[in-house]
């Protein structure tokens, strides 16, 4: 049963993340990850379950991979922002999940865009300890700055050509950390 389960988070995940969550039909889901609609319906109540459970995995994948990234303070938060970079260059790569769907669930109050706001406070408080850590001058206004520089890799790399958004990015990221107090 766990098995079924898998599957069918394993399918909505590539589908969705290729072709968007409001595209991507139930029937479609449970067709391609070869399971019973008992079966779906068992591991998720609705297509939003679904939803909130492939948000919050790639939330998990996340919070697993970044604290291990070498280094400390400055040296980390440019290993981060170096993956983020690598990620947006690779291949079949449209966009970060969270905020293609977020931008698919118009109600801030739906609980998929709570999973998303949940992310996003994590990825700040994240680059604020790496901050506080290289002694930022302005940790709080800084790690919000690197959330908007990480949403504009984000788009950037879905869009633009991989030597500008490195370049661009690498030079945002350079005056965030170089801020004056």
């Amino acid at each position: 049963m766990r098995d079924a389960r898998r599957r069918i988070l394993d399918t909505a995940t590539l589908l969705f993340y290729a072709e968007g969550v409001r595209t991507v039909g139930i029937d479609r889901i449970i067709a391609e990850a070869g399971v019973a609609k008992a079966t779906f319906y068992h591991h998720f109540k609705a297509k939003d379950a679904l939803v909130c459970a492939y948000l919050a995995e790639q939330y998990e994948l996340q919070r697993a991979f970044l604290p291990r990234l070498p280094g400390t303070g400055r040296a980390k938060l440019e290993e981060v922002f170096r993956r983020i970079v690598e990620t947006s260059e690779g291949p079949g790569f449209r966009g970060c999940p969270f905020l293609n769907t977020a931008a698919e669930f118009a109600d801030p109050a739906h609980p998929v865009r709570a999973v998303v706001a949940d992310y996003r406070a994590w990825f700040t408080g994240f680059m604020r300890e790496l901050l506080t850590e290289a002694g930022h001058p302005a940790p709080g206004t800084a790690a919000h700055q690197l959330l908007l520089l990480r949403d504009g890799v984000a788009v950037s790399g879905a869009l633009d050509a991989p030597e500008q958004v490195r370049a661009g990015t690498l030079a945002s990221l350079r005056l965030i950390l170089d801020a004056p107090a």
